[in-house]
């Protein structure tokens, strides 16, 4: 690539400048005149300032330049290069005014050779980061006692080795389960996401470490697989990243509840150690030691106490025995003062009672003459009945129909059974039925007549 500078021999020519204006006025000719472009070369000299600045020089096998990446750009890069590491930075060209020399600025930086895979990283970390799934809000903390810790892992892997010798270090008494699963490869990434399934649906662990050792972007790819970054992002059980070195950042990592630096790292982080907890036992084991000695000592102060206050048996007894004679003494003086007043209010009471016994024998007399008088009352009132029984028994003789009809009449009924009482009711040809004193006749009307007629 040819850069022309537009950069005419009288340009500078018209003043006298200082060795500072000179630079300046060459900083602001380099900036506007070369645009931001990427730039590939072997880091030298790396150094990463307190502040987060990185300074290094860029190189090739003819010459170097030095460069900065401020600590902003630095954060993003998502790895530490170290010296040798084959880079390609995108920066723009600036003057360092205060020494004249020209340098690189650093905007962003990616592994030589592989800025397909690291654009393809840094866009899945953008999109899962916008979805919420690197949010420290969702992030739980590992159990501190798990009753058992899970490893997905290779079974071939040096990092399964660590992480069982951290373990069998840190928390012998801990049981880990293996879920194997390739950690490099095509299918890697989806054996992962399988097996971290099937400790989600098994829940025999309480944590869960994803752990695989070092190696360059192409050994770690697997960890920056979508799929198993979702995975991670939804399972119930709390999952520590250890994957790489310290300076290695997978997609996992930012998805993971927890990011250990390294293999070892996280196993330490799945739980508290043994003589941790044997030191908390102690300590709380000499707390109770402590809290029951003084239970002690205050119940036996108590027990001094109530001893001196203690009565023997026999003064006990004594006392009882004195109680029980004077209240005996006094339920016989109780008893026997009383008695004389009630005896003689008894007296009184049975010679009241006997001036109020009442006279039978005026009762008997006057109950012998109501009596008398009942009885004269009933006779009366029955012979005053059986007259008016008499009389309403010849009246109801007199209005008898039967009697009517032995006198020589009779009832004529027509079809309906009704009886007639009037001529003009008939007509001729009509049925009758005739009741005479005995028995009666079906007849039937030839003419009628008006009790008016003179015929």
């Amino acid at each position: 690539m040819t850069i022309e500078l537009p950069v005419t021999n009288n340009a500078f020519a018209r003043e006298i400048l200082t060795v500072a204006q000179l630079n300046q006025a060459v900083g602001q000719l380099l900036e506007r005149s070369i645009p931001a472009l990427w730039v590939r070369g072997e880091i030298s000299n790396f150094t990463q300032a307190a502040s987060g600045h990185w300074y290094f020089t860029l190189k090739d096998s003819r010459a170097a330049v030095r460069a900065v990446m401020f600590r902003g750009r630095a954060s993003a890069v998502g790895f530490v290069p170290r010296a040798g590491d084959q880079v390609e930075i995108r920066a723009r060209v600036s003057l360092y005014e205060p020494r004249g020399d020209y340098q690189l600025q650093a905007d962003a930086m990616r592994r030589a050779g592989l800025g397909n895979l690291y654009e393809a990283f840094l866009r899945l970390k953008e999109q899962l980061a916008s979805e919420g799934l690197f949010d420290p809000a969702r992030k739980r903390e590992p159990v501190r006692l798990p009753r058992a810790i899970g490893v997905i892992t290779s079974l071939h892997a040096a990092a399964l080795r660590d992480v069982l010798s951290a373990l069998a270090r840190r928390a012998p008494q801990v049981p880990v389960i293996i879920y194997p699963a390739p950690v490099q490869g095509a299918d890697a990434a989806s054996k992962l996401a399988a097996q971290l399934r099937l400790a989600n649906e098994r829940a025999e662990v309480d944590t869960l470490l994803l752990v695989r050792g070092g190696g360059s972007i192409e050994d770690l790819w697997s960890f920056n697989d979508e799929e198993l970054a979702r995975q991670v992002a939804v399972s119930e059980i709390p999952v520590i990243s250890g994957v790489g070195h310290e300076t290695d950042f997978t997609i996992v990592d930012f998805v993971s509840d927890l990011r250990a630096p390294t293999p070892t790292a996280a196993a330490e982080l799945a739980c508290a150690p043994r003589a941790e907890l044997l030191g908390r036992v102690m300590q709380t084991l000499q707390t109770m030691v402590r809290s029951q000695q003084r239970r002690l000592e205050r119940a036996a102060q108590r027990l001094d106490r109530a001893s001196a206050q203690l009565v023997s048996p026999a003064q006990r007894l004594q006392h009882q025995r004195e109680r029980l004679n004077s209240l005996q003494y006094r339920l016989a003086s109780a008893w026997s003062a009383p008695q004389g007043r009630r005896t003689a209010r008894v007296n009184l009471l049975a010679q009241r009672l006997t001036h109020r016994v009442p006279d039978t024998g005026r009762a008997a007399e006057r109950l012998a003459g109501a009596v008398r008088q009942l009885g004269q009352a009933q006779a009366r009132l029955l012979v005053e009945r059986r007259n008016r029984l008499a009389a309403a028994s010849a009246q109801l003789r007199a209005l008898d129909p039967g009697n009517t009809l032995a006198r020589g009449y009779a009832i004529a009924r027509d079809e309906q059974g009704r009886i007639v009482r009037d001529a003009a009711a008939l007509s001729a040809g009509q049925p009758l039925d005739l009741s005479f004193a005995q028995g009666g006749a079906q007849v039937q009307v030839q003419s009628t007549r008006s009790t008016r007629d003179p015929s």
